[in-house]
């Protein structure tokens, strides 16, 4: 069985903001494998499926986002999931604008979010990031820059990244994050 955890904020306020994007990337995976609707469990809104006959379980934290790791670490224990079968997906400001990476491990980069995921259930895990592009080339803090919301030209950009996420996720659950870190790599080139 595999976690498949989108970050963000809850709340209409923070819906399409920068810090949102693992929300809508987990959307879109619910959206296109045809999952179960979103139950609220686990300080979070859970859903159940399958990708090429593994089972699968979609999460969006609704603890907002500096406490994230409190629900995934309940959904983790609950359901026996081991780190390496957790990928989580987040925004990353040191990303330009629609770059992904994947990776499992490291450091949390300033990420809040990570952080805490972190501090309760280790660091290896997958992590899917998404470039959202950086506070300095729109002159402004941090906080305020993956608070605010994305422009129509970045959405578009973006929902072409959130697709192919969604389009190749299977590969990561089939043969790993060093293979799937390949599969972005080649799609980051073109």
């Amino acid at each position: 069985m595999f976690l498949v955890v989108g970050l963000g904020n809850p709340g209409e306020e923070y819906s399409k903001t920068r810090h949102n994007i693992g929300f809508m990337a987990v959307d879109e995976i619910h959206n296109r494998y045809n999952f179960s609707p979103f139950k609220s469990k686990f300080e979070g809104l859970i859903s159940e499926g399958t990708i090429d006959n593994e089972k699968v379980l979609i999460l969006k934290p609704q603890t907002y986002m500096n406490l994230s790791g409190n629900s995934v670490v309940k959904v983790a224990k609950f359901y026996k999931i081991s780190p390496q079968n957790i990928v989580v997906i987040h925004d990353d400001k040191d990303l330009a604008l629609g770059k992904l990476k994947a990776k499992i491990g490291g450091s949390a980069g300033g990420h809040n979010g990570l952080k805490n995921i972190d501090s309760q259930i280790g660091q290896d895990y997958n992590r899917i990031r998404i470039g959202v592009g950086s506070p300095k080339e729109h002159n402004t803090d941090t906080i305020s820059f993956v608070l605010s919301r994305f422009s129509k030209s970045e959405i578009e950009k973006l929902s072409t990244e959130i697709e192919f996420i969604a389009t190749t996720i299977n590969e990561l659950i089939k043969k790993g994050i060093a293979h799937y870190s390949n599969i972005v790599g080649m799609h980051n080139s073109k």
